[in-house]
């Protein structure tokens, strides 16, 4: 039949007792799935992830400004990698950055919400914030 139509016959699901076979345009059937996947993968959100850097001894006004950062970050959506690097021996005191981190979280808690808790990787300590969804009115 399917040679008569000049069309393919299209084997759809093999496993099924019995298997199911289309007459079909198989290659407009490939456009289309190809379509399908292209609309799908566009759908999909995109995490993009912003870092912001701290020293274990940043200052008041460079802390301001750094969190004004993260909050427009955090606003349009993004997630929020903080990060304390200690340079040399300053790695002693990692109990500051650990205390900067906590006081970054709490400044934040309106608008993100922490997803890794301030850890110790190397020379660096970090921590992750995820946006808190939008509620819609």
């Amino acid at each position: 039949m399917a040679e008569e139509l000049e069309l393919d016959l299209v084997e759809i699901s093999p496993n099924a007792s019995p298997p199911v076979c289309k007459i079909i345009n198989y290659q407009k059937f490939l456009y289309q799935q190809k379509r399908k996947q292209k609309e799908l993968k566009a759908k999909t959100a995109k995490i993009v992830v912003k870092e912001i850097r701290f020293g274990p001894y940043t200052d008041d006004h460079d802390y301001n400004f750094k969190l004004k950062h993260a909050q427009k970050f955090l606003q349009d959506g993004a997630k929020v990698k903080a990060y304390v690097f200690f340079k040399g021996r300053s790695i002693v005191y990692n109990e500051d950055g650990e205390a900067l981190l906590q006081r970054f979280a709490s400044d934040l808690t309106d608008l993100g919400k922490v997803e890794q808790t301030p850890k110790l990787e190397g020379k660096r300590m970090i921590m992750l914030i995820n946006p808190v969804p939008k509620k819609i009115k």
